[in-house]
């Protein structure tokens, strides 16, 4: 069994920061490619940022200069530092994780984190 946890959401005011965390845990192997994800209400899921198992990042247009993705290969942790958030950013976060299991590889989700940004 493979759980995926995200933590660290909450309400910050416009300009402020949070730092949101995904953690892999159970029977796995090891994890490949990584990402944060964001969901409206009513919206599709959008991407927000990748890391690959080596280190690579993407970014949405709409986050580069102020979003760090990262990662710590020996704890199954992702993190996202995010920075200069604006009522915009506010949004359900998801991590997204790729997981190799004894059945082979496969894609987990978590159950979200809450970002909420004021004026």
């Amino acid at each position: 069994q493979v759980r995926v946890v995200e933590s660290g959401g909450g309400l910050v005011q416009s300009g402020g920061s949070l730092r949101l965390s995904c953690e892999v845990s159970g029977d796995i192997f090891h994890v490949e490619d990584m990402g944060w994800y964001r969901q409206a209400p009513g919206n599709q899921r959008e991407m927000v940022a990748t890391i690959s198992i080596l280190g690579a990042t993407n970014y949405a247009d709409s986050v580069k200069g102020r979003f760090t993705i990262s990662r710590d290969n020996g704890k199954n942790m992702m993190y996202l530092q995010m920075n200069s958030l604006t009522p915009e950013d506010t949004d359900e976060y998801y991590c997204k994780a790729e997981v190799l299991v004894m059945t082979g590889q496969a894609d987990y989700w978590g159950q979200g984190t809450q970002v909420a940004v004021s004026l």
